[in-house]
């Protein structure tokens, strides 16, 4: 899917165009400087959100770290969030999108969970999916402690946060025990086989079809046949989606996750599963991120901040006895 800069929108188009000059694809030392980057903000808080660090055991000794982040103002009885942050499972660290953290924060009053899960470069598959599902299981433990109502957690995450989102809902549905009350997979990474048309050939700015394809080599590092690639690291692999939570997502129509986003939610959809949805014209991946300021992402946010505040009065989950 060739990706000219008139299918962009307008407001998008400039960045498009220096995005594509400055970094046309993922390359291994791409990422390493990108994460040496995010690696400077490590435990760095935000002025307008109290910030904390929690370090828990993992099975095998190691420790993971977990940013907690709540309003100034304590809250009580407000959703609990697990925040799984993107970069294609090879880059970044939760401080790195504190500010996305931010919206979900001013759309709920939520406190927030974000795990520094390893990344592929440090293990492949399954290490991030099982560091999620550690965290997970600390806030349902001690969220109550910020403030948390038990019968209101959330999952999210954008890009692979998204993508893992995903596999994270499906994964708890089938071996684990907390009570999941809403996802939000926004534009989630989904699926390794890139069959869609939208995958292929993809060359729009900020993550295209080499970018995507590195990645998932990474995450994925040989472990597992074409055909043996489990549902838990590729949810679109996934044949039964009921008894998933509510979920919400926004993508773009350019961008080389359109179309597997757009086949899972139908299929949530038509398991029963209550879904919210937008797609915008011309948005590529990421765009709310690194376009902040664009009426795009300010309409984007906007859809999130009315699907977040009706689901914390629609949704709810109690935890199992």
């Amino acid at each position: 899917m060739h990706v000219s800069d008139d299918m962009l929108r307008p407001e998008l188009q400039r960045f498009g165009r220096i995005a594509r000059r400055a970094v046309p694809y993922l390359t291994p030392t791409k990422i390493h400087v990108i994460n040496a980057l995010a690696g400077a903000q490590r435990g760095i808080g935000r002025k307008s959100l109290n910030y904390e660090q929690h370090f828990i055991d993992r099975p095998d000794g190691s420790q993971l770290r977990l940013c907690v982040y709540t309003s100034l103002n304590r809250p009580h009885n407000v959703p609990g969030i697990l925040y799984l942050h993107g970069g294609g499972y090879v880059m970044e660290r939760p401080e790195t999108e504190a500010f996305a953290i931010q919206r979900f924060i001013n759309a709920t009053n939520a406190v927030v969970v974000a795990p520094d899960y390893r990344l592929a470069s440090e293990a492949p598959y399954p290490a991030a999916l099982n560091d999620a599902y550690l965290a997970l299981k600390w806030l349902q433990q001690h969220g109550a402690e910020y403030g948390m109502r038990d019968d209101q957690i959330m999952v999210a995450g954008a890009s692979a946060g998204g993508g893992l989102t995903a596999a994270l809902t499906l994964y708890n549905r089938d071996h684990g025990d907390v009570g999941i009350a809403f996802q939000v997979p926004l534009y989630p990474m989904l699926d390794d086989r890139m069959l869609t048309e939208s995958s292929q050939n993809n060359d729009a700015p900020v993550w295209n079809t080499l970018s995507n394809k590195l990645a998932w080599q990474m995450y994925l590092a040989n472990q597992f046949a074409p055909n043996e690639v489990p549902i838990y690291a590729a949810p679109s692999r996934a044949t039964d989606f009921h008894d998933l939570p509510a979920t919400c997502t926004f993508i773009g129509d350019v961008e080389p996750f359109y179309d597997e986003t757009m086949q899972y939610m139908q299929k949530l959809k038509e398991s029963g599963v209550p879904t919210f949805s937008k797609v915008m014209k011309g948005w590529f991946h990421g765009f709310d991120m690194v376009c902040p300021n664009s009426a795009a992402a300010q309409e984007a946010v906007h859809f999130l901040t009315e699907t977040l505040q009706y689901a914390t009065t629609h949704f709810f989950q109690k935890q199992p006895e």
